[in-house]
């Protein structure tokens, strides 16, 4: 089966700060595609109230944080994906995503991922694609690993705990 045609929609620091407060309604009013009410669930929230406040403090990074991952055919938001941030001083970018329950299983997360290496492999000043993955998460493990992705040590997450650190060379 193939995959999905997605992109990433960057979202405006407006609506990262409606998405972190919960307001759909004003996420809507400001954001460049419809946004569905997974998009103010409890651990989508988690991750705008972050970047809602990255991108007031570092506003270049509004074009790499997590964006709306949008199904071209479908015209609909199925999930959130993007960077932690711009490529750090090493060239590292690190990936996060997460799609809606009610569109798992459907090639999103692969298709988002793919979409996300293909920027970081055209990007010149980035050397690094990360992830981190839970050591009891085998279906990330699953869709990472095979895109090159190798082990590289481990680090603990407030929010997740321990995580386990791949990395996989851009370009």
């Amino acid at each position: 089966m193939p995959l999905p045609r997605v992109r990433i929609v960057q979202l405006s620091p407006e609506t990262l700060r409606a998405l972190a407060d919960g307001d759909l309604n004003g996420a809507n009013a400001s954001a460049p595609v419809p946004l569905s009410a997974a998009f103010v669930s409890d651990s989508f929230r988690h991750v705008w109230k972050i970047r809602a406040h990255q991108v007031v403090e570092d506003p270049p990074s509004v074009d790499w944080v997590t964006g709306a991952v949008w199904d071209e055919d479908a015209g609909r938001a199925v999930g959130r994906a993007g960077f932690h941030g711009p490529p750090d001083d090493a060239g590292m970018v690190e990936i996060g995503y997460e799609i809606d329950p009610e569109h798992r299983r459907r090639g999103y997360a692969r298709a988002a991922l793919e979409a996300l290496l293909a920027r970081a492999d055209a990007e010149p000043d980035v050397r690094v694609a990360r992830v981190t993955i839970a050591p009891d998460n085998a279906a990330s493990r699953a869709l990472a690993l095979p895109y090159g992705f190798v082990e590289v040590g481990e680090q603990w997450d407030e929010v997740d705990g321990l995580e386990i650190v791949y990395d996989r060379p851009a370009g």
